[in-house]
């Protein structure tokens, strides 16, 4: 339960004279909660333990098990869109950013941060919290270390920063790589010198160092941004190997695992699961070994992650911050069924000199290692080195999502839902319990000022701000609920409209609408737009209103409103 006002007892003979004065009782505050958000990358519905997976994840389950488990939360479907509305607690088109970083030349499509939107951290340095970020970015187009910065994370509330202005890279040599507004390298960094740079390492060192360094005077909200598990498939040899061998059944039978975890666990209902691409007796046995190590290494990234996590919790409580701390954790997108890295590289390069101690990354996919390597793809590329680039597959992000259908860029089930862990000693009593209340990333920002005291500002440096659209999670913390609500979808034209039980959803502009009952079939195997056409009328009316109020209208590319 949470506790928003702690009422002053009368003690005493001095106490009664008080109250004969008219003097009145003052209520005083319960201390505001430290905040940490912590996000993964493209990462599937059940790619943690506590959510049904083989992948050992101690500290999110322990996490989940003194906590709550949200089971019906959703994200945007991808990279920039997520974390524009997480930060703004908009949808993403309202925040500047409906697609990528590209700019697309109407208002919900200028791939930057929009000035109409306050963030989190802007947000609650207005109840006095410090304010710290580790980690991916991602929500503005300028990346040159010597251009403009007005949208980088200083700019937008951060008292410092550590990461990436960028999405995706090297995990051995990460492109866009940042400290507070100065570009660096793993070599030249003055604050962090592991014997071995590992960029989800250094992500989770950096927040650790932050919370050490934190004046107790008062609160903090930090936001820990993980590029785990985006490819390309990078991970240190001691967790590839705890992994050798562990799917060598094949997708099914680690699918059908799953599926039976998560239904005992109480996270999914008996839907169907989504049938994967191809079986695993299907797949050239001559690239098995390749396909086996793409998962393993997977994996290792997961649990890698929540090592580092690991480390976070740890230094809470070392220094006396775990109970009055809420930390939230979630997921960017579902799996990702992107093939980068799964042919040969056609530009393979010869080897070359080291890069200098200051000679900076600047290709996402880079064309050697730092030591000089040629950077190589393709199935007779082991991965795991950062010699490599691979992702790992359709078949292996079916096996993410169970029993989800879709990926990541889709608005069906398995490129929206994630898992939500909330946990806060001092404010949570509910132990190991779910939440079956529909959510969004727009929650989170109402949740935070809800708690903080912070207060939502109208104006913000000149700019008038867009009210939230989010509901606080906060009264789910005692116990569950089911607010009458409506959540919106859209990227690239696959869109979405979620009303209570129903889902209207589609893969493109000029796809058809599909209507599904998410109570029934939450995997949306049985599409009822033709038996309930009235109803997929009325929710298709319903998106075009909410998608011109949301500036998903007008579309990119075009000055004229467009459908």
């Amino acid at each position: 339960m949470i506790r928003k006002f702690q009422k002053i007892k009368p003690a005493g003979i001095t106490s009664m004279i008080l109250v004969a004065l008219g003097a009145v009782a003052m209520a005083a505050p319960a201390p505001r909660p430290n905040i940490i958000v912590i996000m993964s990358d493209d990462m599937g519905y059940s790619d943690i333990g506590c959510y049904g997976s083989e992948i050992e994840t101690p500290t999110l389950d322990n996490l989940a098990a003194n906590g709550l488990r949200y089971t019906q939360f959703y994200n945007t479907a991808r990279c920039c869109p997520t974390r524009a509305s997480l930060l703004s607690g908009l949808y993403a088109h309202q925040a500047g950013v409906g697609q990528m970083t590209s700019d697309g030349h109407q208002p919900g499509y200028r791939g930057d941060l929009s000035r109409n939107a306050v963030t989190l951290a802007e947000c609650l340095k207005t109840a006095g919290y410090k304010t710290y970020m580790s980690g991916k970015w991602h929500v503005t187009k300028q990346l040159k270390p010597d251009g403009d910065k007005s949208n980088w994370p200083r700019q937008r509330g951060f008292d410092r920063f550590y990461g990436t202005i960028i999405g995706a890279g090297s995990l051995f040599d990460p492109w866009t790589l940042t400290r507070d507004e100065k570009a660096i390298t793993p070599d030249n960094d003055p604050e962090y010198q592991p014997e071995t740079y590992y960029y989800t390492d250094a992500i989770s060192d950096n927040a650790v160092k932050y919370i050490n360094e934190h004046d107790k005077a008062a609160p903090f909200f930090m936001y820990v941004s993980y590029t785990a598990a985006h490819w390309p498939m990078h991970a240190l040899p001691k967790d590839i190997e705890k992994y050798n061998g562990k799917y060598d059944a094949g997708y099914e039978a680690i699918q059908k695992a799953r599926y039976e975890k998560m239904k005992k666990l109480g996270v999914i209902n008996d839907w169907p699961m989504t049938p994967l691409p191809q079986s695993w007796a299907d797949f050239p046995e001559k690239n098995r070994a390749w396909e086996l190590r793409c998962m393993e290494v997977y994996a290792a990234m997961v649990d890698s992650m929540d090592q580092g996590i690991g480390r976070i919790v740890k230094s809470l409580e070392k220094n006396g911050q775990l109970d009055n701390t809420l930390i939230l954790y979630f997921q960017d997108n579902g799996g990702c069924a992107e093939g980068r890295g799964r042919s040969p590289r056609k530009d393979a390069a010869k080897p070359r000199e080291p890069y200098g101690k200051d000679e900076l990354q600047t290709q996402m996919v880079p064309i050697h290692t730092r030591a000089g390597k040629p950077v190589l793809t393709g199935p007779d590329v082991m991965p795991g080195p950062s010699a490599t680039y691979i992702a790992y597959g359709r078949n292996w992000a079916t096996v993410s999502n169970t029993p989800f259908r879709e990926y990541k860029s889709r608005n069906h089930e398995g490129g929206i839902s994630t898992p939500l862990i909330a946990h806060w000693p001092k404010g949570i009593t509910a132990k190991n319990e779910l939440r079956h209340r529909p959510g969004h990333l727009i929650d989170i920002m109402a949740t935070c000022v809800e708690l903080s005291g912070a207060t939502y500002p109208k104006e913000y440096k000149g700019n008038k701000i867009q009210p939230m659209e989010g509901l606080s999670l906060a009264p789910s913390f005692s116990k569950d609920e089911n607010p009458d609500r409506m959540l919106l979808f859209e990227h690239y034209g696959k869109a979405a409209i979620r009303k209570g039980d129903w889902k209207l959803v589609r893969l493109g502009h000029r796809k058809p609408w599909e209507l599904y009952n998410i109570k029934n079939d939450r995997s949306e195997q049985k599409n009822l737009a033709e038996k309930e056409p009235k109803l997929a009328a009325e929710l298709a009316e319903q998106w075009e209103k909410q998608a011109r109020r949301t500036k998903i209208y007008p579309l990119p590319g075009k000055k004229k409103m467009r459908k």
